[in-house]
């Protein structure tokens, strides 16, 4: 592979693991405004 390739796979990469940790915070804090558990179960 050459440079640019490894470049944009590597953005390609770093785009994509934000965008599911960026949704992923924005869940956490609306389920701590709302009072909700995170993933819809009942831990205890």
């Amino acid at each position: 592979m050459s440079l640019q390739t490894k470049q944009i796979v590597l953005l390609a990469v770093i785009l994509l693991a934000g965008f599911v940790l960026g949704r992923l915070a924005v869940r956490a804090f609306l389920n701590l405004l709302l009072g909700g558990t995170m993933f819809g179960g009942n831990f205890l």
